[in-house]
């Protein structure tokens, strides 16, 4: 588990949005941008920069609502999602990969990762997923990790702008990305040398989320945080 977890604030051209960083024990390392699902940055982001930080990365998770609403942390129940739904309407999606490359820049400035080398990728998860990608064809992270994005597949036209290797999760039962959509990811993938896309078949929507018992498959979640380390350790390690 990570030794020590902070706030820090990260500049953007609008403004200064709040940022949970988590460290592992070492104390140093390269960097990880955990970017969030549509419920916020509540207990699950926070938990999954703590994994990072247990794998020797420096987690960072921006608040990407912070235009709309400051430090936002929706329940993971149905009304919850509602409320979720609501708000990622209000969310532009450009700002957000802009907020977002802008973490990533946050991020290797911090001494704990500048002094490992400066490298700092992303990880997103959902909407995060999507956003993951959009930061990888505007800016140069390190690696990415996309999980169940919705967005991918209408995003892939600028996909070959992407240099760093990329990982993409999704679920076979996945009640809100069309199979076709999953599959058209997963051929993109398998035409680039330094991509991989893995579906879990029997998993749907979020399924990592531990905090959402509509979602959460623990069994199709240790499968895919598997593979996630493994690709890490291969691609970028700590």
């Amino acid at each position: 588990m990570a030794s020590t977890a902070r706030i820090e604030r990260v500049r953007t051209a609008d403004g200064e949005l709040d940022a949970h960083v988590a460290l592992p024990e070492a104390g140093s390392g390269p960097g990880i941008v955990v970017l969030q699902e549509i419920f916020g940055v509540g207990g699950y982001i926070k938990e999954s920069a703590e994994r990072l930080a247990g794998l020797g990365y420096v987690a960072m998770a921006p608040d990407l609502y912070w235009r709309i609403e400051r430090n936002l942390a929706l329940d993971h129940d149905k009304e919850g999602l509602g409320r979720a739904f609501e708000v990622v309407q209000k969310l532009d999606l450009e700002l957000a990969v802009r907020d977002s490359v802008d973490a990533v820049k946050a991020l290797r400035a911090l001494p704990e990762v500048a002094e490992a080398g400066g490298r700092a990728g992303v990880l997103g998860f959902c909407l995060g997923g999507t956003l993951a990608f959009g930061v990888a064809i505007e800016d140069d992270p390190d690696v990415a990790v996309c999980y169940y994005g919705s967005g991918i597949a209408g995003m892939l036209d600028r996909g070959n702008r992407i240099g760093c290797p990329v990982l993409f999760h999704f679920g076979g039962q996945d009640q809100y990305i069309p199979r076709e959509q999953i599959d058209r990811v997963c051929d993109f993938a398998d035409s680039h040398p330094n991509m991989e896309c893995h579906v879990q078949e029997d998993a749907g929507h979020a399924f990592d989320n531990h905090e959402a018992p509509m979602f959460h498959q623990p069994e199709p979640a240790a499968r895919a945080w598997e593979i996630t380390r493994q690709f890490l350790a291969r691609t970028f390690p700590a």
